[in-house]
């Protein structure tokens, strides 16, 4: 298992080992100790969530806030996502910077996303399944978000916008800077 922090403090990709043979594959999805070893986090998950989704359905940008921010470990077990995560942590030299990977059912990569991050994805294949573990329980009242195509951001979802698949939920998020201004209020 290769684990590797990208630019974004705290952000981790996360690479397995997969053993290959004529019976099919096996490999290491999570190692606590071999994580904690590499990015001297520990990290205790207590929620799984699934969603399958079609292609050019695009879910976030989201994050619990407050008490209830959560840390996730994300992998896709079926199809082909374009990941991308958003630092929120304003004494972050990274603020406001992006990260973004595609994950898919073959290379098997996992990200982890710290506290203090907005994440979304962009589904790339039909009947893709997207699996994440969290470090803390969903509360609705502490749900969040920043709108998709902020300009601020300007994150590249490489894909045609007229073909993307959005939930009115979603398209009413408020923008990098109205979410910002929010939280110091």
């Amino acid at each position: 298992m290769n684990i590797e922090e990208t630019h974004l403090k705290g952000c981790f990709v996360i690479t397995p080992q997969v053993f290959k043979d004529e019976r099919g594959y096996f490999f290491e999805s999570f190692n606590k100790e071999a994580f904690e070893k590499v990015t001297g986090l520990s990290v205790n998950f207590v929620q799984d969530n699934e969603s399958k989704s079609s292609k050019g359905v695009l879910r976030g940008l989201h994050l619990q806030t407050g008490g209830f921010s959560q840390a996730k470990l994300i992998r896709v077990t079926k199809g082909k996502v374009l990941d991308v995560c958003v630092d929120l942590r304003q004494d972050s030299q990274t603020f406001g910077k992006y990260f973004s990977i595609v994950l898919d059912d073959v290379k098997k990569q996992q990200v982890f996303i710290p506290k203090g991050f907005a994440h979304g994805f962009l589904v790339l294949e039909d009947d893709t399944v997207f699996t994440y573990k969290c470090d803390n329980f969903y509360k609705k009242e502490f749900e969040a978000g920043i709108i998709y195509n902020d300009t601020t951001l300007s994150i590249d979802w490489n894909f045609p916008e007229n073909e993307l698949i959005i939930s009115e939920k979603d398209l009413q998020l408020p923008t990098f800077e109205a979410f910002c201004h929010s939280e110091q209020t």
